[in-house]
């Protein structure tokens, strides 16, 4: 008898957790083509299987196939609707807080933070956006800024003299760290206090990147506490800062001074500075050494540009917002890495009311993933989408169009967009003026929730 009630307890169970999952389906009508997967997990693991990233990967491949660019799924435990479509996607970026919510999975927010730009919305959204504006405003193409940033690269760049052999993706990380440490909290990067930043933060981003598993021991567990104790260590400059100030003018004096923002929000927005400031320009310019390393012509192009500026200045002086403005092939190479590197694949959104949108209905409180990396690789839009080639941009308007959003778009379009590519033109010029280099071994940049490369891009160099 025990066993007969615990069989339909189980039994009862089961058929509620079905229920569930498919209950979305039984509710809704005109809904896009799909597939909800299986209980519990959805399509989720498919979904984040890792890919190349100048590809759309199996998973995206096999639904647009049967059901079109925009579908039905269910992933990270919701109903969803996934968008591949230019048009959609634009819809959603540009609406926000109207008709769609940033809205992303409960295990981000934890290793992110609630106080972190990315996943807060409303007005705490608009306020801290707001400090990122006054953070770009504080440096644009300003020539302290600007030179800052030419010795950060040259000195990088010197440093591999008499190496064969470097790990580029190590290398890279070096380069936006220094800038943004001194920019935005005063520090040299060899203090011990950005040091210990620096050794938590590369714990937290293998977290980020990893499958999203609270179990002790895993990377995304690892990356929670290695969160907690990088705010801790904010925390106590913070409180060091205020009783010893600076002589320095730096961006944290400005932050300090914002009492609209709770303490949390202060050591989210210096979080999340590391974030955008650090890690999108070193993964950017891994990308690109990739990419320029199987493509010597582009490379060879690429130099003549930088050689022609140099020409005009000395051996040591740095580079202006001038020169900058000459660097138009450089422009097209950077489009051409962030099309192919997609380094923001996705991002993730929630609908706040029922929305037609073509003949098919998104229901109020499901999630929509506009997948910003499927539109940069759908051949409508760019020929032969996988190939690295920055002449496609010759002639157009790069921060236009629907086709191409490396950044996001609409209210949370990423406000640093324009540093990240001044950082990686001024280090491609010093790298092209005194390095050849070709991979050490086959490292192809794949895209989880994030780019990565496995081995680290290891690359020999040859000087010039």
């Amino acid at each position: 008898m025990v066993y007969v009630l615990l069989l339909v307890a189980l039994a009862s169970l089961a058929a509620a957790v079905v229920l569930r999952h498919f209950l979305p389906l039984l509710r809704n009508h005109d809904l896009p083509k799909g597939s909800f997967g299986w209980p519990l997990i959805g399509e989720t693991i498919g979904f984040l299987g890792a890919h190349p990233s100048n590809t759309t990967g199996g998973f995206l491949q096999d639904h647009i196939a049967r059901y079109g660019t925009v579908f039905k799924s269910h992933l990270f435990g919701a109903p969803t609707v996934v968008s591949c479509d230019e048009e959609l996607n634009h819809f959603v970026l540009h609406n926000e807080e109207r008709l769609f919510q940033c809205n992303y999975p409960g295990p981000i927010r934890t290793i992110l933070g609630e106080s972190s730009t990315l996943v807060v919305t409303g007005e705490r959204h608009r306020q801290l956006r707001s400090m990122f504006l006054s953070l770009v405003a504080s440096t644009g193409l300003k020539a302290n800024y600007l030179a800052s940033l030419d010795e950060s690269a040259r000195s990088v760049v010197a440093s591999w003299r008499g190496l064969d052999t470097i790990s580029f993706c190590e290398e890279a990380r070096k380069f936006p760290y220094k800038v943004i440490m001194e920019l935005v909290l005063g520090l040299s990067p060899d203090e011990p206090v950005a040091r210990r930043i620096l050794q938590e933060y590369q714990i937290f981003m293998k977290g980020v990147i990893s499958f999203p598993i609270t179990i002790p021991g895993t990377p995304f567990a690892r990356a929670v506490k290695a969160r907690k104790r990088i705010s801790e260590t904010m925390e106590r400059f913070i409180e060091e800062r205020k009783r010893n100030p600076s002589k320095q003018a730096v961006f944290l004096d400005v932050l300090l001074a914002n009492k609209e923002l709770s303490h949390e929000d202060k050591v989210g927005f210096l979080l999340d500075s590391l974030l955008a400031g650090h890690e999108t320009t070193s993964v950017l310019l891994s990308i690109l050494v990739y990419f320029l390393g199987k493509s010597p012509n582009i490379v060879e192009q690429l130099k003549k540009e930088h050689e022609t500026i140099r020409s005009s200045k000395g051996k040591d002086e740095p580079l202006t917002a001038d020169d900058y403005r000459k660097m138009e092939y450089t422009q097209r190479v950077i489009s051409e890495g962030l099309r192919c590197g997609n380094i923001v694949k996705l991002v993730h959104r929630k609908a706040l009311k029922d929305i037609t949108y073509k003949g098919y209905v998104i229901p109020a409180g499901w999630k929509v993933l506009p997948i910003l990396g499927a539109v940069h690789l759908d051949p409508s839009h760019h020929v032969e989408p996988e190939q690295f080639q920055p002449c496609r941009w010759e002639g157009l308007n790069q921060s236009a169009g629907k086709s191409f959003a490396p950044f996001g778009g609409g209210a949370r379009l990423c406000p640093g967009s324009e540093i990240v590519k001044v950082e990686a033109a001024f280090f491609l010029h010093h790298l092209v003026l005194n390095y050849r280099w070709r991979m050490d071994d086959e490292d192809v940049p794949m895209l989880h929730q994030y780019v990565e490369f496995k081995k680290g891009l290891h690359i020999q160099l040859e000087p010039l």
